[in-house]
């Protein structure tokens, strides 16, 4: 055993960890059992989604020890932040298994630091605990969540005192505090009753106000309140504000997915509750079959990003990816701004560098700025906060399936996601159009995009050096050619350097530094490969375009993008 790791479960051993704990450590060690090897190789570490893993016992695990730690590394350093303070933290919890355990070892260790705890009654979604933060006036949140992660995950969402989650340099100096963290004594256990207070309706109340502000056309709604849309919280959050939101909007014909409304850490129906995933929308598709529905929507458990189907032109519900539904949604918010005499040039929309270049394009066109950030709505929220009082935030996205609109919430809502999609839906069905022509349409102007996403999962501790292998290859070696193309350009988002191959220059990169690398090609594909910040995946994301000339021949040069992306694979990935 790597002497790092025997440390690791010596301290566990030797410390005064729970008895059951210690019988599961001797039992593994016993049997020489890989299993130990993964729980304790590593900490916990914040990525672009906090703190995230499989439940179990380890540091390198979801479970009381590892988020009390955690919960006591953010208590050191609010302390340091906010002296002779009052200060308070939001805390929030989805549906997974152990969630509402977990948000109560949280208000546990805070409360017993002095700090004050306002805690949800029940599961509410990470949009609804991010406008608590600022609602509520408090130094920071916590939201207990795996967002989309397969059943044996769980998850801790951190987020800062602008509603936004942690960014450079309070997430390192968290994880610095948390670092300090060598036993059990460090942290402080016992709850303050006094300190831990329930937050009331009154909060739900106005939030689901704010959503219902966002409207851009409630006489479009009037028209279509018939609208057929069939929704699914996939056993989440999303149950808890989505429909209420969506029958202040005026929808009137809303079908629930009844085997997926209840709340469920084991996520019954489903393989995965992720939403970019087909067979998640399996059962809303089949409901909207058999209702002759127009739109489905699907939210993940903890209700801050959304999927959906739309009718083709042969009447066939067909999926969207997250750059089209992004795509979408702000060309529509843009068109609408524009027509309600809104523009005023003091506004701006937010994208990650992963995400559809048709959004920088269509932005340009309406003389909007857009601003390209990392991967991880932190910096989104980042961004928001850096123009707050100067520029307004009309809205923004990522290419996962997560949007925003409005500032009054510092991260993807798919609450509000939900209502301004059905919205737009119902705005186009006004005019006898559907999103699928309307798509065609913005292709045909602005240039046909197409992305994908492929991601490899490598399991553990080999397979986090394999990747961490491949980055430096990558890096090192950048290809010459991809697909038969020469590689232009590449950016080198670690090295905070852009490479221009053709001229022999280079630029800096004015971003957090990141490891990410992008190629460029002569026929304006982008290609871009990171680490997840969240799983154990190296991802790679594809972008090509065509010009379209007209609707007719939309198949074809769909066909032809969907096969360049396929040879951009073979040659990426060998």
């Amino acid at each position: 055993m790597d002497i790092n790791i025997e440390k690791r479960v010596n301290l566990w051993l030797q410390d005064n960890y729970d008895n059951k704990t210690k019988e599961i450590i001797r039992s593994l060690l016993e049997k020489n059992s890989d299993e130990l090897t993964e729980a304790f190789y590593r900490d916990l570490e914040f990525g672009t989604g906090g703190l995230r893993g499989i439940m179990g016992i380890g540091t390198n695990r979801m479970n009381k020890y590892t988020v009390g730690a955690a919960t006591q590394g953010l208590a050191n350093y609010l302390k340091q932040q906010f002296k002779n303070q009052e200060i308070s933290v939001a805390i929030s919890f989805d549906s997974r298994n152990n969630s509402d355990y977990f948000a109560g070892i949280t208000a546990d260790v805070l409360s017993a630091n002095g700090i004050v705890c306002h805690l949800f009654p029940a599961l509410r979604p990470t949009p609804v605990l991010s406008f608590a933060v600022r609602y509520l006036h408090c130094q920071a949140g916590v939201m207990v969540t795996a967002s989309h992660n397969p059943k044996e995950y769980n998850g801790y969402k951190v987020y800062w005192n602008d509603g936004g989650q942690l960014v450079p340099p309070h997430d390192k100096n968290v994880i610095a505090e948390v670092n300090k963290i060598k036993k059990l004594s460090d942290t402080q256990w016992e709850r303050d009753e006094n300190k831990v207070h329930i937050i009331g309706k009154d909060l739900d109340e106005a939030y689901l106000a704010q959503v219902l502000g966002l409207s851009l056309n409630p006489e479009a709604i009037k028209k279509e309140k018939d609208l057929k849309i069939v929704y699914t919280p996939l056993h989440g959050t999303g149950i808890t504000m989505v429909p209420e939101a969506l029958r202040r909007y005026g929808f009137e014909n809303v079908s629930i997915v009844k085997e997926q409304a209840i709340a469920d850490g084991n996520f019954p129906t489903v393989k995965s509750p992720n939403p970019e995933e087909k067979s998640a929308l399996e059962l809303a598709i089949t409901q909207a079959e058999k209702e002759q529905s127009d739109l489905v929507l699907a939210t993940d458990p903890d209700a801050d990003r959304v999927g959906i189907a739309i009718r083709d032109d042969k009447g066939q519900m067909i999926l969207l990816n997250g750059n089209m539904t992004g795509s979408l949604l702000i060309h529509y918010l843009l068109s609408q701004w524009k027509a309600n005499g809104k523009l005023t040039g003091k506004q701006f929309i937010v994208k990650t560098i992963v995400t559809t270049e048709l959004i920088d394009q269509m932005a340009a066109e309406f003389n909007v700025p857009c601003e390209n950030v990392l991967t991880g709505f932190k910096y989104i929220a980042e961004k928001i906060k850096e123009h707050e009082g100067k520029m307004q935030f009309i809205g923004g996205g990522e290419e996962s399936y997560g949007y925003l609109a409005g500032d009054f919430v510092r991260d993807k809502d798919a609450v509000i996601a939900c209502c301004l999609i059905a919205e737009m839906t119902a705005f186009y069905a006004a005019q006898g159009k559907s999103l699928y022509q309307v798509l065609q349409e913005i292709y045909k102007q602005y240039g046909f995009f197409k992305e994908d996403l492929l991601s490899l999962t490598k399991q553990g501790k080999s397979g986090a050096e394999e990747i961490a292998d491949m980055m430096v290859n990558y890096r090192n070696n950048p290809p010459k050619e991809i697909n038969h193309q020469k590689v232009l350009a590449m950016k080198d988002f670690q090295q905070s350097t852009e490479y221009n191959f053709e001229k022999g220059t280079q630029e800096a990169i004015l971003l957090p530094k990141s490891n990410v690398l992008q190629f460029f090609t002569a026929d304006g594909s982008k290609i871009t490969v990171r680490p997840s910040g969240t799983e154990p995946k190296i991802k790679f994301y594809f972008g090509v375009k065509e010009t379209l000339d007209c609707l007719s021949a939309y198949e074809a040069k769909a066909a032809k993008l969907t096969q360049k992306i396929e040879d951009i694979k073979k040659d990426m990935i060998r």
